[in-house]
């Protein structure tokens, strides 16, 4: 399997949202009869669609606003939300800084300490408000992250890192147990990120109640460019389906896996689906939204790295509130609006009554699926052509 690349090197050939297409099935459906719901812990949510854990996407406001209209979002433990009392001021600060500057302005604002006490708070303030409480933290601080959630009310804890595996190699700290966290805490978790079918295969026996897939993807992360790592959504989600598949033939029991990054319109969003996700994790989609704290910008949870960012800060104006981003009405040409509704259209149009039925529709591999016949959209740079 896979291309030579040189003389005892061979590598397969992975694929992108830009180069699948789905077939349309030989049923439709009354989009407005469709079922877009997905669970976790044995909470429902009928939008699967997750905002993610950037400063730039989820404050208390964006959370519980999202709440309200059946989704989820996650807040950034490890952000600004938890190192200031006022994180409006820097925020502020962030959006108004010059793209020479900002790097260094975010890497600064970054080294201020974080606040226990500020996650309590946090976490209080989404509850209080009739919000669900997602929050995320990095591996090494999530054990005393997640007693300080767990003990405020938090309903599901995300564990996040660039590349996540069971069997982590360190001299200089104690790497987190998986297992033995899951078991230790009463909170849903959620872990990420991986890409591969055999760790996501590792990942699942840890008794995590779903997976992140996606390294690099993110339309704020560099990871890619600065590492070299990734691989495309498209194989990277068909592969930890496949593991997620097996495990539950194997286990019986089934966990969600979700493709984080790398979705900009609501095409990518119903493609992310039929390569076989059972929710989607996004950011620049929520950060356009006028209830986003970072008034029009986003930037990924790897930017203020001290040594090495993975990240940059990128415009991406605002355009719609929350509401009209996820259920329209759609005022832009280009996707980008009423996600939700273009997730209904288009499991109808397969004929797929849930998301369980869109994960089997036909996948076909078409590199010219955004190119054909847009001639006047490209030169114009509307529509598909932006």
């Amino acid at each position: 399997m896979g291309m030579w690349l040189g003389r005892g090197r061979k590598a397969r050939r992975c694929y992108g949202f830009d180069e699948i297409a789905l077939v349309p099935g030989n049923v439709t459906i009354n989009p407005n009869e469709v079922d877009t719901s997905w669970e976790i812990g044995g909470r429902k949510f009928r939008v699967p669609i997750i905002a993610s854990a950037m400063d730039g996407v989820v404050d208390v406001r964006f959370a519980v606003a999202m709440s309200k209209l059946g989704g989820l979002a996650v807040l950034n433990l490890e952000g600004v939300q938890t190192r200031y009392e006022k994180p409006e001021e820097v925020l502020k600060k962030i959006a108004g800084a010059s793209p020479a500057d900002v790097n260094v302005l975010i890497q600064t604002v970054y080294k201020q300490p974080i606040q226990e006490k500020l996650i309590t708070k946090r976490i209080k303030e989404i509850k209080k408000q009739g919000g669900v409480a997602c929050v995320s933290s990095i591996p090494q601080r999530a054990d005393r992250f997640g007693r300080i959630a767990q003990d405020a009310g938090c309903d599901i804890f995300v564990i996040q890192s660039t590349v996540t595996t069971v069997r982590h190699i360190s001299s200089e700290y104690k790497s987190l147990e998986f297992g033995k966290f899951t078991k230790s805490v009463k909170m849903p978790v959620i872990i990420g990120n991986c890409v591969t079918y055999e760790t996501t295969l590792e990942l699942m026996s840890t008794g995590v109640k779903a997976l992140l897939i996606g390294i690099g993807p993110g339309a704020a992360c560099t990871s890619r460019g600065v590492l070299g790592l990734g691989v495309p959504q498209v194989t990277a989600i068909c592969d930890a389906a496949a593991a997620r598949d097996f495990h539950f033939k194997k286990t019986g029991v089934y966990i969600p896996i979700i493709g984080d990054g790398g979705m900009s319109t609501g095409g990518d969003i119903c493609k992310a689906f039929a390569c076989g996700s059972d929710a989607v994790m996004v950011g620049s989609a929520f950060a356009r939204t006028k209830e986003a704290p970072g008034s029009g910008f986003h930037w990924g949870m790897a930017t203020p790295h001290a040594n090495l960012p993975r990240g940059t800060r990128i415009q991406v104006g605002t355009t719609g509130t929350l509401e009209e981003i996820l259920y329209g009405p759609a005022r832009l040409d280009d996707g980008s609006q009423n996600l939700v509704g273009a997730l209904q259209t288009c499991m109808g149009n397969v004929g797929a009554m849930n998301i369980k039925e869109l994960q089997m529709t036909e996948l076909i591999i078409a590199p010219s699926i955004r190119t054909e016949g847009k001639l006047f959209q490209q030169a114009q740079r509307v529509g598909m052509g932006k």
